[in-house]
């Protein structure tokens, strides 16, 4: 079993930054790609950002230049820096982790909130 434990998420005004954490936690197990989605109210969650064990990332057209998805193997934990943040990135951001211990799991984050006030 992995556990996978959010921070950083919060209220900033429009134009601020904030930077999420994601970490996970269990035994025996390794990480093939972590992420980001997120959810805002009425809406479909969507992938943000994603990062692969390799390096590579990929990021949503509307976060492009202003989010950075980064990883630090050594702890299990995947950040997000974002920047420049609008009133349209308020939303429950969720982290994900694709791991494998003999086969891949898939597992999510509880969630934390981002509220970008105009």
């Amino acid at each position: 079993q992995v556990q996978l434990v959010e921070s950083g998420g919060g209220l900033v005004q429009a134009g601020g930054s904030l930077r999420l954490s994601c970490a996970a936690s269990g035994r025996g197990f390794s990480i093939n790609a972590m992420g980001w989605y997120r959810q805002a109210p009425g809406k479909q969650r969507e992938l943000v950002a994603s990062i692969t064990s390799g390096g590579s990332t990929n990021y949503a057209d509307s976060v492009k230049g202003r989010f950075t998805i980064s990883r630090d193997s050594s702890k299990n934990t995947v950040y997000l820096q974002m920047n420049s943040l609008k009133p349209e990135d308020t939303a429950v951001y969720y982290c994900d982790a694709y791991v494998t211990n003999t086969v891949i799991y898939h597992y999510w984050g509880q969630g934390t909130q981002v509220t970008v006030s105009s």
